[in-house]
């Protein structure tokens, strides 16, 4: 197995002010890199991928979506995605950091854009009719953003931000339109986002409600409630999900051995560690290791 899994920092050397780049998934693909794109990697920005013509497969945190021309797939930063080299297939790959949105959108568009991005509140993927209005205006907006950022004059990168801003939000418009979305106004939302972000830093840890229920200062119930309210599950199956999530990600990232693994990730027994494994993700950690080297 190699010594870890390949982590891509956002490196834009035109513009690396910047917090964005636009790419050609054709051109991609053909590019000389020093990582295979078409193996797991992490990347530390988040990117919107538009299909314009072809089909084929993106893989994001282990499950291969189908893609076609209309496909949009919103991948956030952190997580592991690879490529599929799919004859035919065009489209695009709109990058930028999270410096983006923090130094150009307000709190309520950054708050908007965080919540698009994060696949434990609504499905990463988005499909355009390309018969339909939505796929042509969306196209455009997206071959906008392509033209002002090759532009490079002391307008462009303000274009390219406001036009990427308009992306984002019409991609949640759609989101919201189709039912994928949690209202902003939608009741425990807020506490959910810290309870979520509370557990992806300490499910190594802590895996137990009452600790996160003591730490947002509410009662084991209130948290349930809250959770329950959001995503539609206890909050312990939430908390389990997380974890299991991020030992994946660790199993993959490192050619450590399982049983320090297990230490690392919160169990002093290794067979514990086996068997809350193997009953969340439903094989063993060396099978799923081996399945994704």
């Amino acid at each position: 197995m190699t010594d870890g899994l390949k982590h891509i920092k956002f490196n834009n050397k035109n513009h690396p002010k910047s917090y964005f780049e636009v790419v050609r998934i054709e051109e991609l693909l053909t590019r000389e890199l020093d990582h295979d794109i078409c193996k797991h990697h992490i990347v530390n920005f988040n990117i919107i991928l538009f299909i314009v013509e072809g089909e084929g497969y993106h893989t994001i945190d282990f499950t291969d979506f189908p893609c076609q021309q209309g496909t949009v797939l919103l991948i956030r930063k952190d997580q592991i995605h690879k490529f599929f080299k799919n004859p035919g297939i065009k489209g695009y790959l709109l990058i930028f950091t999270e410096e983006f949105i923090v130094s150009h959108l307000n709190e309520l568009e950054a708050l908007k854009a965080f919540q698009l991005f994060n696949e434990l509140l609504s499905f990463p993927k988005i499909e355009l009719q390309p018969d339909q209005e939505d796929f042509s205006n969306f196209a455009s907006l997206v071959r906008q953003i392509e033209s002002e950022y090759k532009y490079k004059d002391e307008y462009s990168i303000g274009i390219t931000r406001s036009v990427l801003h308009v992306v984002i939000t019409k991609l949640f418009r759609i989101k919201s339109q189709n039912g994928q979305l949690f209202s902003e106004k939608k009741k425990h939302l807020e506490e959910f986002l810290t309870f979520q972000e509370m557990v992806e830093r300490k499910c190594f840890h802590n895996k137990k409600v009452l600790y996160y229920a003591r730490e947002m200062g509410c009662s084991t119930k209130t948290l349930n409630k809250i959770v329950q309210a959001v995503v539609n599950k206890p909050a312990k199956t939430f908390i389990d999900e997380i974890a299991i999530l991020q030992i994946k990600r660790l199993l993959i990232s490192t050619n450590k051995p399982i049983k320090e693994i297990a230490y690392t990730v919160g169990f002093e027994d290794s067979a514990n560690f086996f068997k809350y494994f193997k009953k969340y993700a439903g094989t063993t950690p060396e099978v799923f290791r081996q399945a994704h080297q």
